[in-house]
This record gives structure tokens, sequence and C-alpha cells, in this order.
């Protein structure tokens, strides 16, 4: 290309590969396929597998959505998608055990799509990393492994996901979807390209960087507005003040903005302030706000369950032996996800105590439950003669339990440690269940 890619790409067929198949790759390929030719590639054979055979563990996509798509290949092989000429990478940004940004599967992918990238060629990143990364990180990979000159011989686009797990409400076709490109023809071009399967539309940023740093901010506001709450239950604890009943009344205002406390893990809120932070230490500033909030966010765990041995003090329970079941561990309601999740820092603080500790949950895949944090599940009838219930996770299974099957979980005298306030607080009075919410 030598003078104007808008004519060699903007009047070109697009041909599709969807990079990583997780919870925002899958429904992006499905939508794709719907208007051209698509291919979803994971390097997990597994997982290309148990797609094609209409399972989808995620559960973002139904078995008969995936029966419908007929115009989609699912493929492990990377030769599968060389003639592609649109490379949309869908995949996780994690962060290692000192909270530093695990670029690898971003390595990873972009490896994959320079070895098959081509002339006018272009690749799209849809995962949160810090202002700067795609151009920065991603693109000097994508030259080295195609031998092409970025904005040149090929481009790049960025359009940060927005999908939230387990919200049947907000997807990928009712949520404003952010594009941009390395220069204005191609931004020009990426944001007809989703255009045409978001019907409530997009938003053209100004810079790849602009919308990289708009994605991020997105879980960094709500982190530290949800660990402001975390703390103001923590003073309200002590004043024995419920913090609901606070925060519905504060509510009354109309410009009261309603967050409420609880755990904050998860693959995007718990994580993507680590990236941002990393960048700004890097140029020299120190984010205190951003950190503070990640502080108080990830001492909740803990916190839950110092409370819970106190609410044991309470009705006189010895915590050495007592047997204390948790309700949920994935990281969010509704959602089978367990990445990341918070609960297991419950877990471990009350082994400190010498609790016994049983673990139920629908959603969780009990093998990865077990791989990933040594937890074997138990089905939920089995859990009776309990000195404590922890309903750590806000499945709708969980909603409205009566109180006389609630009474039966329970040995005598028991506490109910309501995280997510699911309970209202005089429920369980005239009973022998003491109920602590957060």
């Amino acid at each position: 290309m030598k003078n104007n890619p808008k004519s060699q790409i903007q009047n070109r067929d697009a041909s599709i590969a969807v990079i990583g198949l997780g919870y925002v790759g899958l429904p992006l390929a499905i939508e794709f396929s719907k208007k051209y030719s698509t291919v979803g590639f994971d390097k997990n054979e597994n997982r290309i597998s148990e797609l094609k055979n209409g399972y989808d563990k995620t559960l973002e996509v139904s078995a008969d959505e995936l029966k419908a798509t007929k115009n989609l290949k699912l493929t492990f092989d990377a030769k599968d998608i060389a003639a592609c000429n649109v490379f949309i990478v869908t995949i996780p940004t994690p962060v290692d055990k000192f909270n530093t940004p695990d670029l690898s599967p971003m390595a990873s992918a972009s490896k994959t799509a320079g070895s098959v990238l081509k002339m006018n060629d272009v690749v799209i990143y849809e995962s949160t990393v810090y202002p700067g990364a795609t151009e920065e990180f991603c693109v000097p990979i994508l030259e080295k492994e195609s031998g092409l000159k970025y904005n040149v011989e090929f481009f790049c686009g960025y359009s940060p996901e927005r999908i939230n797990p387990g919200d049947k409400e907000h997807s990928l076709k009712t949520i404003t979807k952010v594009t941009s490109g390395s220069n204005k023809e191609i931004a020009d071009y990426v944001d007809q390209l989703y255009s045409s399967i978001v019907p409530v539309g997009t938003y053209k940023a100004s810079s790849i960087a602009v919308a990289e740093a708009a994605k991020v901010i997105e879980n960094i506001q709500r982190d530290v507005n949800i660990a402001l709450i975390n703390e103001l239950s923590m003073i309200f604890n002590k004043m024995n003040l419920d913090t609901k009943d606070i925060l519905e009344t504060a509510g009354t205002k109309w410009n009261f903005l309603t967050f409420y406390p609880g755990l904050v893990g998860g693959h995007c809120i718990g994580v993507d302030p680590y990236y941002l932070t990393y960048k700004a230490t890097k140029i020299g500033h120190h984010p205190e706000m951003i950190l503070a909030g990640r502080s108080i966010n990830d001492s909740m765990g803990k916190y839950i369950a110092d409370n819970t041995i106190v609410e044991f003090a309470k009705v006189g329970i010895n915590p050495v032996g007592a047997k204390v079941a948790i309700l949920g561990i994935t990281f969010k309601e509704n959602c089978p996800d367990l990445r990341n999740t918070k609960v297991p820092d419950i877990i471990n603080q009350l082994h400190t105590y010498g609790c016994e500790i049983s673990v139920s949950d629908p959603y969780a895949d009990a093998e990865e439950a077990k791989n990933l944090y040594n937890i074997d599940l138990l089905d939920f009838d089995k859990i009776t003669r309990s000195d404590a219930v922890i309903l750590a996770v806000a499945h709708d299974e969980y909603k409205g339990i009566a109180k006389e099957q609630w009474q039966i979980m329970f040995n005598g005298n028991g506490v109910i440690i309501d995280v997510k306030s699911i309970y209202e607080k005089d429920l369980f009075i005239n009973t022998n269940i003491n109920h602590w919410r957060l």
C-alpha cells in the first residue's frame, strides 16, 4: 500500500478471524458470522470440541444459538485463519502474583496473528490494557512476525469489550461499541465494521490510546466506588448501623450514586486497575486513590471471615471445628467464571481459625474448582447441621429460600453471613439464626 488504504481496505469484503473464544470472543464471532465470512480460533482444543458439540461453558451462548451458526468455522489450527484479512483479538489480560500485568496471552495472540498477517490486513484488539499497550507492545510483535511495516503495510484498531458476564440484558448488540483505528481511514473502517453488527451504534474514539484509556477507567471507577462503600460498611458495622438501610435512605437524593459493598474479584474490576497503576508508575506517578481502593477491596474476604468469628462469639459457638458452609464460589452471580474469585480468601482465613469448610455452587465446574483452588464442591441439599452459612455469591438459586429450609441447614444455633444483603434483616427474628449482612 502506497497512498490510500481506504480504497484498498474499505471497498473489500471483510473476512474475519476472532482469536480467543471466551465470553467475549464467542458472541462476537457469532454476530460477525451472520454477515461476514468468519473463523473462530481458540488454541484450546477442548474448547473447540465443546463448542462444536453445542456446549458453551461460559453460558453466554445457548446450544440452539451454537447450532444456528452455520457460517462460523471453529478451529484450533492457526492455518485456518490465514485467508482472513481482519483479525480480532479477544483474550484475557491477567496480572501475576505481584499484581503486575501479564501480557503473555497478548504476546501469544499477536504472534498468532502476525504469523498469518498479509499486506493491508487489519488487527483489532478488544482486550483491556493500559493506554499505549496496543501500539507499544503488540505492534512490534506483529511487525516482527509478519515482516510488514505498521500503518504502511498493515493496520490496527482497538474496540474494547464491554460484555458483563451473566448479564442477559446488556449484551454485544445492546451496548454502545467504542471503536478506534491507527489512522483516520482505518478508524472509519473499524467503526463501519462494528456498526454493521451493533444496532445501538458505535462511538469512534480519537485514537487507539484514548479508547484503551476509556476502557480501563470504566472498571477503575467502579472499583474505587465499591471500595468507598466497603469502607463505609466497616464503619457502620462498628456503629451497629445497617449499611443497606443507609444506602437506600441516601439513594432518595437524585444525584446519589448507588453502589453496594461486597467482594470485588473477577478478571475485570479486580484486575484492570493494576494495568493503569503499572503504566502510571512507569511514567513517574504514584496512583494513591486507585491503589487504596484495591487494598480495601482485596481485604474484604478476610474482613468477612473475621466477622463470622465475631458472630460466632455472640451465639457461643467455638470456631475450632465449627462447620461453615459457603454458598457460591464464582466471582459473581449467575456466572460460572472462577477466575480471580475472592471467595477463597474467606475460606483461607476461616481455616486459620480452625473451621471446617464445605462449599456449594450451582454454576461452578467441580473439576475447575478443584484444580484452581483445591476445593471440593458439595450439592446444596447436602448442607445440613452447619454452624454458619456464608451467602458469598447472590446466585438466583439462593434468593427466596424459605425460613424453614434455612433452619434445616443449621446445627442448633447458627449464623448467616449475608455478603450481598439478599435477605431482609428482620426475616430471622425469633429464630435460632443470627443474621449479619455486609
